[in-house]
């Protein structure tokens, strides 16, 4: 029993860490990158859609993205939906294809990069220590309900604490390493 809210407790704090990866590709490094884009959509025939899916994304060298519609009405409904969305940029269109240039970033954006990631770490670390005080109020009403002793309590709950730390020092080395990406010119 107490193996099955470990094994739970587990996949929850695998899914804080899988939400805080996903998190970090809306952030901008010193290297534009195309997943930048991914939370711009534009109404396709009624349906929300990314502009991967109606168009090629390309990141053309460190500071610029182009994007070439396979439509040619959807260049302004692409550029509508990139204002919108507010990623730091605006486009430039010759009608056929949008350029997004990304100016340089300037130490003071590099911290502010870090700063919003280590954000995203912290909330991943609560999220983390929800999922384990979940698992240990499990495990104790396992206890309660006399299905379980308390030395299988207690090291069931020791178990959960591994697993927590570990996930706790694995977001910590992916900040560092984060950080140093972001922060080097």
């Amino acid at each position: 029993m107490t193996a099955e809210i470990q094994e739970e407790c587990k996949m929850n704090m695998e899914g804080s860490v899988e939400h805080m990866h996903h998190s970090f590709k809306s952030l901008r490094t010193g290297k534009v990158m195309t997943s930048i884009l991914d939370g711009v959509k534009i109404d396709y025939y009624g349906t929300q859609t990314a502009l991967d899916q109606v168009g090629s994304v390309i990141a053309s060298d460190a500071t610029t993205i182009i994007i070439n519609p396979w439509e040619k009405p959807l260049v302004s409904d692409i550029e509508a939906a990139i204002l919108k969305a507010n990623i730091g940029v605006n486009p430039n269109s010759d009608g056929e294809k949008i350029i997004l240039n990304f100016p340089p970033m300037t130490v003071d954006q590099r911290k502010e990069t870090v700063k919003k990631m280590k954000g995203l770490g912290e909330d991943a670390k609560v999220s983390i220590r929800n999922d384990r005080q979940k698992a240990n109020n499990d495990v104790k009403k396992l206890e309660k309900e006399k299905e379980i002793t308390s030395d299988d309590s207690k090291a069931a709950q020791d178990a959960i604490q591994k697993i927590t730390d570990g996930f706790i020092s694995d977001i910590e080395a992916t900040l560092k390493t984060k950080e140093a990406e972001i922060l080097k010119v």
